[in-house]
């Protein structure tokens, strides 16, 4: 359930996809992420970074850890569902109409 909390949190799983490709600076990953609020960023990245799944590097850039990278490959088969759940929205016509 800790998880499901963590990753619920608006923003949480929005940095660990944009963090995967490698890391990034903070302003780079703001952008990323739709210009959210710096403030907003900021809690998010604290939060990862306690549950070890974000460290920050010397040179000030993000990137996932070990952990995080198990969290990514974890939620890839949820990509691959929500891409199918998307193409069956797409593809479904209206038989009736309730009314």
């Amino acid at each position: 359930m800790a998880a499901l909390d963590l990753f619920g949190r608006r923003w949480s799983l929005r940095i660990v996809w944009e963090l995967q490709r490698g890391p990034l600076g903070f302003r780079a990953l703001q952008q990323r992420c739709d210009n959210m609020s710096s403030s907003v960023l900021r809690q998010r990245l604290t939060d990862l970074a306690t549950a070890l799944v974000v460290e920050q590097h010397p040179d000030t850039t993000y990137a996932l850890t070990p952990l995080g990278h198990d969290a990514y490959r974890a939620l890839r088969p949820l990509v691959r569902w929500s891409d199918d759940w998307a193409a069956a929205l797409a593809d479904e016509k209206p038989t009736s109409q309730h009314g």
